[in-house]
């Protein structure tokens, strides 16, 4: 049995559950493959599974099908996975340095601070390139946290996990207020409408080529501070005597959450909850360790994004419902069930 393991034996926390993780990185891979070719069979145009076949074997740019499968389909449905693993793996990360069961990208300000540079970066840049629109998005990302934890953090009783999320809930208010003013003055709340609604109905193989460098990068590094957030997970003051750097963990981790929030963000727009929910089912799945947690959560938060996608598209065909709306209906009483739970637990 590993050191971290006898560790959560002692301390009476629960250890992880290789054999159950396995499972789910296993599993959850070809049901993840599986989601995504339903991503492609199902929307406003009918498409076979055999034609899906044809259309990457022997490709036909004549044939619409085909057209529609390699310059829309593909794309849409790996960019969810990537968002739907960047979004998990961002709040688990969250989630496991602070300590905070409430902790996820759209309720810590990353979201919101994100959205409003992007609205800065369209009134002030309109042609501005994906890149730019994407380091404009991590800029607002780590504006949205530093508010939020700035925020928070003006208490007797210090940083509590409920005053973090009423304090992250102000500030998104506040920067969705501005960022639509930002709107209405300059004229782009169309450009922006997409991104207020959450989805990848439009994306192409340029954005997929940038987020999966990034995205893969940021997983590496999760990765590589997996057992650092493990241990840090249990206290601080244990982290410092185990002779943890808990101010460079903390750095690099919160590096790390940016970019994989803002990447996210700068594509699919605001996609609130599966930073809150997934990290949450994957801890009661395989345990506490982080070594576990993150490409788990990264699976599940892919194939929940997917899903959402799909689903989307068949509640009211031929048009889309807003995939941050599908998402919504799973986050929003399980972030409500949370809260009640931890402002017991802090009274």
């Amino acid at each position: 049995m590993s050191f971290l393991n006898r560790f959560f034996a002692t301390k009476g926390r629960k250890p992880s559950k290789p054999l159950v993780a396995t499972g789910i990185l296993t599993i959850g891979l070809v049901l993840l493959l599986l989601c995504i070719a339903s991503s492609i069979l199902y929307g406003a145009s009918d498409i076979q599974l055999a034609t899906i076949w044809q259309s990457l074997a022997h490709y036909d740019p004549q044939q619409t099908s085909h057209q529609i499968i390699r310059n829309l389909r593909i794309p849409r449905g790996l960019a969810a996975a990537l968002i739907g693993a960047a979004l998990a793996v961002s709040g688990s990360i969250m989630q496991g340095m602070t300590r905070n069961p409430l902790a996820s990208p759209s309720i810590m300000g990353v979201t919101a601070g994100a959205t409003f540079m992007m609205a800065i970066a369209f009134a002030l840049m309109p042609e501005a390139s994906n890149v730019t629109i994407m380091i404009w998005a991590f800029l607002g990302a780590g504006i949205g946290a530093g508010i939020v934890f700035g925020v928070g953090s003006i208490s007797k009783t210090g940083l509590t996990p409920v005053k973090l999320a009423l304090a992250g809930t102000a500030v998104t208010a506040l920067l969705g207020s501005v960022s639509s003013a930002i709107a209405i003055h300059f004229n782009i709340a169309k450009d922006l409408s997409f991104w207020y609604a959450g989805g990848v109905a439009s994306v192409q193989w340029v954005h997929v080529q940038l987020l999966a460098p990034i995205v893969v990068i940021g997983l590496i590094i999760g990765l590589a501070l997996s057992s650092s957030i493990t241990v840090l997970n249990l206290g601080e003051d244990l982290a410092r005597g185990l002779g943890q750097k808990t101010l460079l963990i903390k750095i690099v981790g919160t590096l790390v959450v940016l970019l994989l929030t803002g990447a996210a963000i700068s594509v699919a727009g605001t996609i609130g909850f599966i930073g809150l929910v997934i990290p949450h089912i994957t801890r009661f799945l395989v345990g506490t360790d982080y070594r576990w947690i993150i490409p788990c959560s990264a699976i599940l938060g892919a194939i929940l994004l997917v899903t959402a996608d799909t689903v989307s598209r068949m509640v009211n065909p031929p048009f889309e419902t807003p995939v941050g709306t599908i998402t919504a209906l799973v986050g929003v009483p399980f972030f409500l069930y949370l809260a009640r739970r931890e402002g017991r637990t802090n009274s």
